[in-house]
C-alpha cells in the first residue's frame, strides 16, 4: 500500500470517527442545551431566568416550520402566509408570528409575575419606547432578524431580558433553528447550551487588524444615512481587519462577540441604532462573557478616546460598540468615527 493510500485511509476513518463522536455529542446536546447550569439556578434571578427560557423556547417551535420549509414544496407561498406588516418602512416589518410570540411572552410573564413591567417590540409598534423604572421590567423581542426569520435564514431569535433597579440583569436569546440557547446573568456568568462562554482574547492584545468586524444596515435609507454607513465600513476596510459580517441579528451579533465567534460590533452611524429590546437580554451575556459594551457616540469615552472607568452602557443609547476587550473597542471606534 502506497503512503497516499495510507494516508486516504486514515484520513477516512478520521471522518468517520469525528462524525460519530459529532453524532453523539449532537444527541446528546438536543436533549440537554435547554437545562439551566446549576450555577444560574443559585442566582437571585433564577425563578425568572426558568420562565423565560420555557417561554423562548416555546416560541422559537412557533418558527420551526416556516424555517424548516421555506423554500420547499411544503413551504410555496410560505412569506405571503406570514402576514407581513410593515412599520416605518419596507425594511422594518412584523410578521404575525412576531405579533403571536409576543403575546405568548407576555401572557407567560403576567401570569407568574402580575406586578412586573413588560416592554415588547411589537407592542410598542412605531410608538416611544416606554422609560425604563425601578420597577422590575421585561423588555422583550419576540424574534430578532425578523428580515431573516422571513428569508428562512437560520439566523434569527427570540430574544428576553430582565432587569432590575432599572438595569438589565438577567438575559435569554434562543435561536430556534441552531439549536443555541445563550443564558447570562448579573454576577453568575454567560453560558451557550449549559457550557459557560467567554469572549476570545479579552485579555489578549487582540486588534483591529486581526478581528471580525460586525456592523448592521439596518433600516436606514436616507441618502446621508448610507452614505455615514457606507464612509464607516471603508474607514474600517482601509485601516485593516481580517473579516467584515452583517449577520441580521443584533442580539445574535452581541453572543456571537460573547463567545468570540466575532470579534467587535457596532452599530449607530446613522438612523439604524437598535433598541432596548436589541440589547437588553444580549448586553447582559455579552459583559458576563468578559466584554467591553458601550455608546458609541455618547460620552463613555474620554478626549483621548479611552473608555472612562465610571461609564456603563445605557439600553436606551441610540448607537453602541461591543468587543472582546476594551483596546479594540477604543480602536474600533476610533476608526469608525474617523477621529
Amino acid at each position: 500500500m502506497t503512503s497516499s493510500s495510507k494516508a486516504t485511509i486514515a484520513g477516512l476513518t478520521l471522518i468517520a470517527s469525528s462524525s460519530i463522536l459529532y453524532s453523539a455529542f449532537r444527541k446528546k446536546n438536543e436533549t440537554s442545551f435547554a437545562k439551566i447550569p446549576s450555577a444560574l439556578l443559585k442566582g437571585p434571578h433564577a425563578a425568572e431566568m426558568q420562565l423565560a427560557v420555557k417561554l423562548a423556547l416555546e416560541a422559537g417551535k412557533n418558527m420551526m416550520f416556516h424555517l424548516d420549509t421555506k423554500g420547499t414544496k411544503r413551504g410555496e407561498g410560505a412569506e405571503e402566509k406570514l402576514g407581513i406588516n410593515t412599520k416605518q418602512n419596507d425594511a422594518d416589518f412584523a410578521t404575525e408570528i412576531d405579533v403571536a410570540n409576543e403575546k405568548l411572552i407576555i401572557a407567560g410573564i403576567q401570569k407568574a409575575f402580575p406586578s412586573h413591567e413588560i416592554i415588547g417590540e411589537e407592542s410598542t409598534g412605531t410608538g416611544e419606547v416606554a422609560p425604563l423604572t425601578n420597577k422590575p421590567t421585561w423588555i422583550i423581542d419576540p424574534i430578532d432578524g425578523t428580515t431573516n426569520f422571513a428569508s428562512g435564514c437560520c439566523l434569527t431569535c427570540v430574544s428576553i431580558g430582565f432587569c432590575v433597579g432599572g438595569k438589565p440583569v438577567m438575559g435569554v436569546a434562543f435561536s430556534p433553528k441552531t439549536q443555541e440557547l445563550y443564558l447570562g446573568m448579573e454576577g453568575f456568568g454567560a453560558y451557550r447550551n449549559g457550557e459557560k462562554i467567554s469572549s476570545s482574547d479579552k485579555t489578549s492584545e487582540k486588534t483591529l487588524k486581526n478581528s471580525v468586524v460586525c456592523f448592521e444596515f439596518g433600516y436606514a435609507r436616507s441618502e446621508e444615512g448610507v452614505d455615514n454607513m457606507v464612509n464607516a465600513v471603508r474607514n474600517v476596510l482601509k485601516h485593516g481587519c481580517r473579516s467584515t459580517r452583517s449577520y441580521g441579528s443584533g442580539v445574535l451579533d452581541l453572543c456571537y462577540v460573547a463567545s468570540g465567534r466575532l470579534d467587535v460590533v457596532y452599530t449607530g452611524i446613522a438612523e439604524e441604532g437598535w433598541k432596548p429590546w436589541d440589547y437588553c437580554a444580549a448586553m447582559v451575556i455579552a459583559e458576563e462573557a468578559g466584554c467591553t459594551i458601550r455608546s458609541l457616540k455618547g460620552d463613555d469615552f474620554d478626549s483621548d478616546g479611552k473608555v472612562k472607568a465610571d461609564s456603563s452602557f445605557d439600553i436606551y443609547s441610540k448607537s453602541m460598540i461591543c468587543g472582546v476587550n476594551q483596546t479594540v473597542v477604543e480602536e474600533c471606534r476610533k476608526v469608525v468615527l474617523n477621529k
